[in-house]
């Protein structure tokens, strides 16, 4: 039964037809995989701009506080409230960093990675 042409053939074609699945496939895999890391650079440069941004607005609210503090308690107290709200802050942000950073951070870039168009 296995050895009439007819068998012999059609037994290649589906060998043909698999490798070029398997080839399809690969091809599959590796635009989805540039489309991923193309994506991930995306979302990291819009987050550092974001960053930068945020950080110059946060330099000029912190000397526009200072100021607006300074005819109350002069220039120097005025200073050192604005860095203690900033140490302040960094203290919270370092006990709670799990959950305000590492957690949204891995859900989205795992949401983002795991994706299925």
């Amino acid at each position: 039964m296995f050895s009439n042409d007819r068998n012999i053939e059609t037994i290649g074609q589906l060998v043909e037809v698999l490798k070029h699945y398997i080839g399809l496939q690969n091809e599959y895999l590796r635009l989805d995989v540039i489309e991923k890391v193309v994506r991930l650079i995306t979302a990291l440069i819009m987050a550092g701009v974001t960053f930068l941004i945020i950080i110059i607005i946060f330099i000029y609210l912190s000397f526009a506080a200072a100021y607006a503090l300074a005819p109350h308690v002069g220039y120097p107290v005025a200073f050192l409230i604005v860095a203690a709200f900033y140490i302040i802050v960094f203290l919270l942000f370092l006990a709670f960093r799990k959950s305000w950073v590492e957690k949204p951070l891995v859900r989205f870039l795992a949401s983002m990675l795991m994706e299925q168009e």
